[in-house]
């Protein structure tokens, strides 16, 4: 059997924890941001942790 391969898309999209929680970008900060209130582009940075129905097959995709 080959080795199980994992996807470098989700690689590069989410990051691991020290402690194994999955953390991403929250969606919504590419476009149209002169539109969205200062508070709401604000709210949207930084990295927050996955939601629990992802993380199974967030884990399969990084071969974890």
């Amino acid at each position: 059997m080959p080795k199980m391969k994992s996807h470098t898309g989700m690689g590069k999209r989410v990051r691991v924890t020290g402690k194994g929680k999955i953390v991403a970008q929250q969606a919504g900060m590419r476009h149209n941001l002169e539109k969205k209130a200062s508070t709401r582009t604000r709210r949207l940075t930084g990295t927050v942790e996955v939601a629990k129905a992802d993380v199974k097959r967030i884990n399969k995709m990084l071969g974890r």
